[in-house]
């Protein structure tokens, strides 16, 4: 059964040294514990995360190693989309350069394997007009997918209608946005870190990403932009878990100009069931997928890994060995990713 994997990641050589160079957050500073030195991923204060050279040498590796690596787990194609922190934190002038950099070499790697690697851009959305320009640029003369952007932009989040240049051009272009985990933003991040393995990828990266999703929802930008495609990873964050409440609890209602920003026209299932997919990535658990394959269906579901986050082995045995039946596999594994990228 072919598989495409849309949420693979990947660092060029400049960026990881970018990261190195900087006194700011987000930066990669080498710390030395119990007489062993080793990099850590400084994201905020009072919150990291270690950056170990496996990691590394995955991210940086989008040659012959990774390739051998995904005929042996019978991975097809990745979609590639630069690793998390991405550019959403940096100075706008800053992210915007160095994104169109990391897309031109992205490209050439894609051109070099085409029938094996794509490619979501990077966009620096502190910018909404360049950002807006750079996915148009990605897709059209660069043959990209669509963007990947870090969930919160500086403590900004897109529902800002600064922002809604991005989700214009997404639409007019007909590719999906991929909204992906970060940490909890500056004005909720100081509850997780008292318990700092809170504010990482164990809860607070997807309590952060629900809530941007939510405030998507809740903005109205898709009854502004009804064809407008966004995808979840790690089976939605959370989301489909959640639907039935998030319904219940849904009052719509008119409001004045000038009252309150006003609530989308729809309930919150609708948007999910028809402006969202979500993706394997990360989240290995049957029950999860059981529960987003009765909420959502078969079509809304995308194969991912989370590559070099987690291990391409346990993804697809994980899919494998899903109590769904072989053509739905076949959506999940590959059929959805090539209608929704046009792969």
């Amino acid at each position: 059964m072919k598989r495409i994997a849309i949420e693979e990641h990947f660092f060029t050589e400049e960026y990881l040294q970018y990261l190195r160079s900087r006194k700011d957050y987000p930066r990669l500073e080498t710390l030395k514990i119990k007489d062993r030195e080793m990099e850590w991923l400084q994201l905020a204060p009072g919150c990291s995360l270690p950056s170990v050279p496996h990691l590394q040498n995955g991210l940086l590796d989008v040659g012959e190693g990774r390739l051998k690596m995904m005929d042996e787990m019978g991975v097809d194609m990745q979609v590639l989309s630069l690793s998390f922190p991405g550019v959403e934190a940096l100075d706008p002038q800053d992210a915007t350069s160095l994104s169109k950099r990391i897309n031109d070499e992205l490209f050439t790697v894609v051109k070099k394997y085409p029938n094996r690697f794509a490619g979501f851009a990077a966009i620096a959305p502190q910018d909404p007009v360049a950002a807006a320009d750079e996915l148009e640029r990605s897709v059209k003369k660069l043959g990209f997918k669509g963007a990947m952007i870090n969930s919160h932009i500086r403590g900004e989040y897109l529902d800002d209608r600064k922002y809604w240049a991005i989700f214009e051009r997404a639409e007019k272009l007909n590719v999906p946005l991929y909204i992906h985990p970060r940490q909890p933003s500056p004005d909720m991040i100081k509850p997780f870190l008292t318990y700092p393995e809170l504010a990482s990828p164990a809860w607070g990266f997807a309590a952060e990403t629900g809530l941007h999703a939510m405030r998507l929802i809740c903005s109205g930008v898709f009854d502004q932009y009804p064809n407008l495609k966004i995808i979840l990873g790690h089976l939605g964050e959370a989301l489909p878990w959640w639907l039935w409440r998030l319904d219940s609890r849904w009052i719509v209602v008119g409001r004045e100009e000038g009252a309150g920003a006003p609530l989308a026209q729809k309930k919150p299932s609708q948007y999910i069931k028809e402006n969202f997919y979500v993706t394997t990535s990360g989240m290995f658990w049957h029950p999860a997928l059981q529960c987003c394959y009765s909420a959502l269906g078969a079509d809304r579901i995308l194969f991912a890994v989370d590559h070099p986050y987690e291990s391409s082995r346990d993804a697809v045995q994980f899919m494998d060995t899903a109590s769904i039946c072989d053509g739905d596999k076949e959506k999940i594994y590959h059929l959805n990713a090539e209608r929704l990228l046009g792969l």
